[in-house]
């Protein structure tokens, strides 16, 4: 056991520096993902048929491709198309664009979620549509959608470790290398995951209470 520990103790500096990463390029995904979600849900509920159109068949391909698949067509697809991209950039990409998708059902089911009669009621003061979207159906509908949304981010996460097939030096990726310069492969990704459980299991915690609170304060 004491040799467990310090082993870990070794190479827990490693892993962390590879946990920054793999926070890093979580936020940088969410950071475009997520109003891009917002846009997509909006353009889905648009009455031009073409930009529905487009909505929609972006929406599909990011939630029906497997997360490991866009990373793959970003980092070695784009560059025959002349767009090179770093690992860190191309992971941003690709995962931006799989949280935009799902993040956009979300969204839309927050819009969906809204009272009719709020819009009815926004109209009735003589608000536009534009206005009756900015002050009266997004904010309700963002609350609506931010626990499944912060939920999601948690999820984000952890899909940041394929970002290792993409040779970007995230958490996963450092206890690979770890583990083949050591042979140690089951006590470094057992520490790992310890690294990933510390963050998730939290949030998730926090993630539920939020959702309570919420709740409690719309009965």
């Amino acid at each position: 056991m004491n040799s467990l520990f310090g082993f870990w103790s070794e190479w827990l500096p490693t892993l962390l520096n590879g946990l920054a990463i793999s926070i890093e390029v979580t936020a940088a995904s969410l950071l475009f993902g997520i109003p891009m979600g917002l846009l997509l849900a909006l353009c889905r509920q648009s009455k031009l048929t073409p930009l529905r159109l487009l909505s929609i068949a972006l929406i599909e391909l990011g939630r029906g491709a497997p997360a490991l698949i866009i990373l793959q067509f970003v980092y070695f697809g784009l560059p025959n198309a002349g767009l090179s991209l770093s690992s860190f950039g191309s992971a941003t990409v690709a995962l931006a664009w799989n949280a935009g998708a799902y993040t956009s059902e979300i969204i839309r089911a927050g819009l969906e979620a809204v009272p009719h009669g709020q819009r009815e009621a926004a109209a009735a003061i003589g608000l536009s549509r534009t206005d009756s979207l900015r002050y009266v159906i997004l904010p309700q509908s963002l609350r609506i959608s931010l626990p499944a949304l912060l939920g999601f981010s948690i999820a984000v996460l952890q899909t940041s470790s394929l970002c290792f097939s993409i040779a970007l030096p995230e958490l996963v990726s450092q206890a690979y290398i770890v583990g083949s310069n050591t042979f140690q492969y089951m006590p470094i990704l057992v520490l790992a995951a310890l690294l990933y459980a510390a963050i998730c299991l939290p949030a998730t915690v926090a993630v539920s209470a939020l959702e309570r609170h919420l709740n409690r304060h719309s009965e």
